[in-house]
């Protein structure tokens, strides 16, 4: 299997680094890269400033709230742009709010999943993302 590079747009240091974690039990053959919000998303994504390097990914986890640039902008701007739009989104967020899960949909996300707040659960949540992502799903090749 190749290896899965994975951006986590994440403003939470813990939350990240739970993510990490979890990735790290998990099939093995990930790379995970965290920007710290939209703009810094959108950086890395365009290979601009210190992300001149930087992989394309295969997925993203996106937090909706955040300062700066929110998750909502965040996708409103990626999926606008021809070069970015078909990176599949999985909004990863402690809201459960309909009218986000609406929003996120009609922004163009792939899926919507609310984090769950025992530590057991995230992990359970982060093993079923790599499971169906990294396992059942077609990816779109690399550019």
């Amino acid at each position: 299997m190749r290896a899965i590079d994975i951006l986590l747009v994440e403003d939470d240091r813990g939350d990240a680094l739970l993510a990490k974690r979890a990735l790290d039990r998990g099939r093995g053959h990930n790379t995970l890269n965290v920007a710290r919000d939209g703009l810094e998303a959108l950086r890395f994504l365009r290979r601009e400033g210190d992300f001149v390097a930087a992989p394309r990914p295969d997925v993203i986890l996106l937090d909706l709230n955040m300062p700066r640039m929110d998750g909502r902008e965040f996708l409103k701007e990626m999926k606008s742009d021809p070069s970015l739009c078909q990176i599949p989104v999985v909004v990863l967020t402690t809201s459960d709010a309909a009218s986000d899960v609406l929003r996120s949909y009609e922004l163009q996300a792939n899926c919507y999943i609310t984090k769950p707040a025992e530590l057991a659960n995230f992990y359970q949540v982060m093993r079923s993302i790599e499971e169906f992502w990294f396992g059942v799903v077609k990816l779109p090749s690399r550019a």
